[in-house]
């Protein structure tokens, strides 16, 4: 299994924002879109960084409310893990949880193609042993 297969399902739609934005207008872009990280972009297609509510939280309990006026750039991972989509999926899954990271952008030809989460990843390879399982029941009661 590659990461392409699970982006065959998911698809490729990535949410991003600039690194000007402010933190508020980022909560704001989270809660529209029921997401818990965004890929920090000045175009859509290079990635500057990746920023999460575990990046919020950090600087709300530190800064307090001023942290909505900060900018995006001041609190994102500038050092971002990414993927292929030729990446194994286990590969991908063990650098994940290696790197305590639950967001990874897919990235080909130096382009952000989409994203995917532990929970994708999860999901994908659940959705595979479930497959391996019925298949071993089939064969054995056949």
């Amino acid at each position: 299994m590659k990461i392409e297969d699970v982006i065959r399902n998911k698809g490729t739609a990535v949410v991003t924002i600039e690194p000007g934005a402010t933190v508020a207008e980022l909560v704001d872009l989270l809660v529209r879109n029921n997401i818990g990280a965004v890929v920090v972009s000045p175009d859509g297609a290079h990635i500057a960084g990746i920023v999460s509510e575990r990046d919020i939280v950090r600087h709300l309990g530190t800064d307090g409310a001023a942290a909505l006026g900060i900018t995006v750039r001041e609190i994102m991972t500038a050092d971002v893990r990414t993927c292929t989509l030729d990446d194994k999926l286990e590969d991908t899954a063990v650098s994940m949880t290696k790197h305590r990271i639950r967001h990874m952008p897919v990235v080909e030809d130096g382009q952000l193609r989409a994203i995917v989460s532990i929970g994708d990843v999860v999901k994908h390879r659940l959705e595979q042993l479930t497959d391996e399982h019925q298949h071993l029941l089939g064969y054995l009661h056949s």
